[in-house]
């Protein structure tokens, strides 16, 4: 039987450019790109160099804080480049693929009789650790801890974003296991999370799960409401999320032996005109993707991610590892001149002041990356609490991450969010303030600072 979700407090932005569910195939990259900023937290240490062969599956660099941390090859081939910024940063590993293509080789026998240990060993051998996250921090998941409970939201809110159904489609039989072998990393209960009106996923018809309903305006998707209203976290608790898709993955893993780097990812957007899917390689370069699309041939913003959360990324850069969706915005870099005192019926707004946009609540909008404004000091006029459903006052938390009072951001509830969850605010701040960098920045605070 599941639970229900419900809030009140939120937004739901309806924008153009929704992907229809029709799959298609891409070009195979010339290189493939492994980047460790995508994995926030992980100082990278090479275990390749430049020139060494590298089998699909196999460990390229492995994490400083904990070496057990491997991140694989998405590819069979040769280290091309290790791409190097200031002070020698490790920028982007490229790999130049082989024609015919080889995997690592795991051995899962027995897994269901092994101990939680022995598990987390086999997965983080096998590259698959670094799709498990932990709250608080929004981080990779220390292996050397256990969480109370684990959270997977199949449903995701957020304006034009992937149909997590059709980001499993053809992996529908690896997610009970890969629920089972989540199942053996935690003493608690495994939380699924499905829209009220989703009775036809795959993912509710899977055992040894909770299952619960979700209801209400974006953020409804995001994990930290589920967390909050589920099973909320008490100081020294830990609980670990995981995406959908990833389920999946190690599933598949743990049945066939081979952790697989192909990925259904939503590629649509405003500047896409026939929106869709398209079965891609983890590492591929954005412009290999969106090339099989017919995009509108001019100034474009692509973001990896929905249009609300994701970062910009250019042509060149390959595809995260937790990249499920390619949104494509006009970047709109042209000045709206006198914008501000002139009625804008086709502009979107939570403001009614010139804006219209509540007048047509079922109205879709052709939004561009132009934040029609630059930063300037908080302005407190309640908006923000009108679209964060969580149980924070989120400018003083913010404040509070701005001038770095430890105690304060604890008692405030910085280990109950993630930057995700500011997006909203983000969005309607008149202060064009980059909330989500904020929290951020105050979460890498508290690593430091408390551990």
């Amino acid at each position: 039987m599941s639970k229900d979700i419900k809030i009140r407090k939120g937004l739901d932005i309806k924008l153009v450019g929704a992907a229809e569910k029709k799959l298609r195939e891409t070009q195979v990259s010339a290189t493939y790109g492994l980047v460790p900023d995508d994995l926030h937290g992980v100082i990278p240490r090479l275990l390749k160099r430049d020139g060494d062969k590298v089998l699909a599956g196999e460990g390229v660099y492995y994490a400083k804080r904990d070496e057990r941390i491997i991140i694989p090859s998405p590819v069979s081939g040769t280290i091309k480049e290790v791409v190097r910024g200031e002070k020698r940063k490790i920028l982007t590993v490229l790999i130049e693929p082989d024609k015919v293509q080889e995997s690592v080789q795991h051995d899962f026998s027995g897994w269901q009789n092994a101990s939680d240990e022995d598990l987390k060993d086999k997965l983080c051998q096998a590259g698959a650790w670094p799709f498990i996250k932990q709250r608080p921090y929004d981080v990779i998941a220390n292996p050397e801890h256990t969480p109370k409970a684990i959270f997977i939201s199949a449903y995701n809110s957020a304006p034009i974003a992937a149909d997590v159904d059709m980001l499993v489609q053809g992996r529908e039989q690896f997610l009970q296991t890969g629920i089972d072998v989540l199942q053996k990393l935690t003493p608690g209960k495994i939380h699924v999370t499905l829209a009220s009106d989703n009775n036809s996923s795959p993912f509710a018809s899977l055992q040894n799960i909770e299952l619960h309903r979700a209801k209400g305006p974006h953020p409804i998707g995001n994990v930290s409401v589920h967390i909050a209203q589920v099973d909320p976290m008490n100081a020294g608790e830990q609980v670990w999320v995981i995406s959908p898709e990833h389920v999946a993955v190690i599933g598949e893993l743990v049945t066939q032996g081979v952790l697989s780097f192909e990925r259904i990812i939503a590629v649509n957007g405003s500047q896409v005109k026939d929106p869709g899917y398209a079965k891609v390689k983890l590492g591929a370069k954005i412009a290999d993707i969106v090339d099989s699309f017919n995009l509108v041939q001019e100034e474009n913003r692509y973001i990896q991610g929905n249009p609300l959360s994701g970062y910009k990324s250019s042509r060149e850069d390959a595809l995260g590892m937790y990249t499920n969706q390619l949104a494509v915005l006009e970047e709109g870099a042209d000045y709206d001149f006198f914008g501000w005192t002139r009625p804008r019926p086709n502009k979107f707004s939570v403001y009614r002041a010139l804006m219209f946009s509540f007048l047509n609540p079922g109205k879709k909008y052709n939004l561009n990356a132009n934040t029609n404004g630059e930063e300037r000091a908080f302005v407190l006029n309640g908006v923000y609490e009108e679209v964060f459903p969580l149980d924070i006052y989120p400018v003083q938390l913010m404040k509070s991450c701005l001038y770095r009072d430890i105690d304060e951001m604890e008692k405030l509830g910085i280990y109950e969010v993630a930057p995700e969850d500011f997006a909203l605010t983000e969005f309607v701040c008149v202060s064009k303030l980059p909330h989500q960098k904020i929290i951020r920045e105050g979460l890498d605070q508290m690593i430091r600072e408390v551990g």
